[in-house]
């Protein structure tokens, strides 16, 4: 499905909720308390948690938006984050009932559209402005939990959804054109933005740096479920010496054999997405974890770009109509299937497709000032145990396919629509 930009704030929050809301009507309502991921909550806490984090953000902020059930805000204000190992531990009873949450959700909705309807807001407000602010941190938060939701949902058995109209795709291009490398010379790339520029992003995107990258060699395409057939073929995940300590152990303890997102019968390897398994598309861009990705790029005698690098090679790419993101589709098409949004060296499916992953820890800009309104949304995660992403996936609302956007995960989460590149450093 696609939800149309809209000028006003109102309509695009909007937009969001519908989007959010198209999601969870995917579920059948008797497997609202499933818990599709281990390391997240369960299904029915974002029904009550896109809701609360509206209100806690707006409530004395923006509007006054008195508390109907405190310990229903509380309860769900905050999502899980869970480093290896610590899991959460609750039971389908130890939630509220379903109604009662959709009542909660519903209440403050209305609340928050009765005062937004009569705020004196132009729709090309200053991104300074602390209405503005608020309102995109609203509408964008919401917008990456339908990403993250997902993943989630992904997992769910395929008896437990409703698959929309039109929503089971065919894999009509089976082999992505030869697997090629482009050089990027070297030269100065940007990271993050200046406050002077008037627009909206997040706290970690804010810190305008300039970098000097090396000239460098990187895949033109990302990494297809293909070569990975290939990297399993020679002992990718036999062979400790393409593993560093943590990985590989955390491999072995999790007896991880191949990718989350395959699955293997008789007849060989065939690919689940949202709705069903198919056969495994040797051209659509394979999902891995960072472990996963980094494991692969020493078998190729290669290694994961640094932001930087990424972002050098990214120079000159502009998202395009053609690129796949925005809720377009479920699914992935092949890394050869845009080239018209390549960047000046000839790299193509930056944005869109694919979540990339690099080898930079996420970290913060230079004179990086967290949001008073949201202190721990980036600077919770500067703790060497997250890496960078860039570009976006299918499921990546438009508004978010920025350069300067900045996306992160666990070395050792295997359920985001996350691929890779290999580079390897050029001689002068």
């Amino acid at each position: 499905m696609q939800f149309p930009s809209s000028p006003t704030f109102a309509a695009r929050l909007g937009h969001a909720r519908a989007a959010s809301d198209a999601l969870f009507a995917i579920v059948k309502p008797e497997h609202l308390y499933e818990r599709p991921i281990r390391e997240r909550h369960r299904i029915v806490f974002y029904i009550g948690h896109l809701e609360a984090f509206d209100r806690n953000l707006l409530d004395k902020r923006l509007f006054d938006l008195p508390s109907v059930d405190p310990r229903l805000d509380h309860l769900f204000a905050f999502g899980i984050d869970p480093v290896d190992g610590a899991l959460p531990t609750d039971i389908p009873a130890d939630w509220p009932r379903l109604d009662e949450v959709r009542d909660y959700a519903g209440d403050n909705r209305s609340r928050i559209d009765a005062q937004l309807a009569a705020l004196d807001l132009p729709p090309g407000a200053s991104q300074h402005s602390t209405a503005a602010q608020l309102l995109n941190v609203a509408i964008e938060h919401r917008l990456m939990h339908v990403e993250t939701l997902a993943y989630m949902l992904h997992q769910l058995p395929f008896a437990q959804k409703l698959a929309p109209a039109g929503a089971r795709e065919i894999a009509d291009h089976l082999y992505a054109a030869t697997p090629s490398t482009v050089s990027v010379p070297a030269g100065r790339t940007e990271l993050g933005m200046t406050h002077e520029r008037g627009v909206f992003g997040w706290d970690n995107e804010f810190g305008e740096e300039q970098v000097a990258v090396e000239a460098f060699e990187i895949d033109r395409y990302m990494v297809t479920n293909g070569a990975w057939l290939d990297f399993m073929a020679d002992g990718g995940y036999r062979r400790k010496d393409l593993w560093d300590d943590a990985n590989w152990a955390w491999k072995e303890a999790e007896g991880i054999e191949y990718p989350v997102f395959w699955v293997r019968d008789a007849d060989g390897w065939r690919l689940r997405t949202m709705f069903e398994d198919i056969a495994l598309p040797l051209a659509w861009p394979v999902y891995v974890s960072h472990a996963e990705a980094s494991a692969f790029a020493r078998w190729r005698g290669a290694r994961l770009p640094t932001e930087a690098e990424w972002q050098r090679a990214a120079h000159g790419a502009l998202p395009g109509a053609t690129d796949n993101f925005d809720f377009r589709r479920w699914n992935p098409v092949a890394v050869d299937a845009t080239p018209d949004s390549a960047s000046t060296w000839g790299v193509e499916g930056l944005y869109g497709n694919g979540w990339e992953w690099t080898s930079t820890p996420f970290g913060p800009l230079p004179g990086f000032e967290p949001f008073p309104f949201y202190e721990g949304y980036s600077a919770n995660f500067f703790d060497g145990q997250h890496y960078a992403m860039k570009g976006g996936s299918a499921r990546t609302a438009a508004c978010m396919i920025r350069p300067t956007f900045r996306n992160w995960f666990q070395p050792h989460y295997q359920y985001v629509y996350a691929g890779f590149r290999c580079v390897r450093n050029l001689t002068n």
